[in-house]
């Protein structure tokens, strides 16, 4: 598997800040043994569809072990910096506010996947580092398994480590005609705690 890579997005780290900064590099992503999407153009349309997202709009979603939706919940990532802690810490109260914590169960059974719309290309960053981190580390804190990490570019999605994406849906398309056989879902969630816990940090 082939990755590029470019500046994060979402700050110019200084060396100092790059050594505390947590994050996972292509390399470890891929050999972390995610599970593949069976279909990830039908998971990426769905959460496009329900969630209408811009241009920095992040999607949290879960899946029971049919892919099947069973919670989601979106907000707007303005952080001040690429921090994996802190992307874990806006997860961890999405998931904790959409969809109850499987910590008794021995192994997991649901699977969340990430989501991230922004601007640039599809190559990888340090910003998307950060999010897989934060990503794998809310999945064992709420008992899920970790999957997917998804960018959404005006070029198009990208399962990133997988080499799988397309051109549509993008970040400028308007929503798809979307029909499942999910369970029907409560309205998607929005802002809320997450949008909080970035105001707080980058406060400080």
């Amino acid at each position: 598997m082939t990755f590029g890579f470019a500046p994060s997005s979402t700050a110019s780290l200084s060396p100092s800040t790059t050594s505390a900064t947590r994050l996972l590099e292509p390399a470890e992503w891929a050999a972390a043994g995610i599970p593949l999407l069976r279909n990830p153009r039908e998971i990426v349309s769905g959460l496009h569809s329900r969630h209408r997202p811009g241009a920095t709009t992040v999607i949290v979603a879960v899946l029971d072990p049919d892919e099947r939706l069973r919670a989601s919940a979106s907000f707007t990532n303005r952080p001040a910096s690429a921090d994996g802690w802190l992307f874990r810490n806006v997860l961890l109260a999405q998931l904790r506010r959409v969809i109850p914590h499987d910590l008794r169960r021995r192994t997991p059974v649901r699977t969340a996947v990430l989501l991230c719309c922004r601007e640039g290309d599809a190559r990888w960053t340090e910003e998307d580092g950060a999010w897989m981190w934060g990503l794998r580390d809310a999945c064992t804190l709420h008992g899920l398994r970790c999957g997917a990490y998804i960018t959404l570019t005006r070029d198009g999605w990208q399962v990133l480590g997988e080499g799988r994406g397309g051109r549509r849906p993008n970040s400028v398309s308007a929503p798809e005609p979307f029909a499942t056989s999910e369970t029907p879902l409560p309205q998607p969630r929005t802002g809320g705690a997450a949008s909080e816990v970035l105001r707080r940090a980058a406060a400080r």
